[in-house]
């Protein structure tokens, strides 16, 4: 893995979990916040809102973790955003064999 990647996917280790444990299909969650040029934080705070809920202590370590993967990602170039979305789209691929 690429050494721009690394930070992010350590992030979605530590906190992708809790944060995407009561969604359908947490690729397509993923997807949909780096679909476009920026991180979609709107949708990331839908998502940690629902997290707060559900476990207010792992939510208060998670918002940092959610906007630093949003500033890394913003600061990425087009195609280090692609290579991510690339990414999550093979480990889908590979979770449903």
């Amino acid at each position: 893995m690429s050494p721009a990647l690394e930070p992010i996917a350590q992030r979605l280790r530590d906190h992708g979990r809790a944060l995407l444990a009561d969604v359908d299909d947490p690729h397509d969650e993923l997807l949909a916040l780096v679909w476009g040029p920026r991180f979609d934080r709107e949708h990331a705070l839908g998502l940690w809102a629902r997290l707060s809920r559900r476990q207010p202590a792992e939510a208060l370590l998670t918002l940092p973790a959610i906007l630093s993967v949003a500033d890394r990602f913003d600061g990425m170039d087009r195609g280090g955003q692609q290579h991510l979305r690339r990414l999550i789209e093979r480990h889908r691929a590979l979770r449903a064999v």
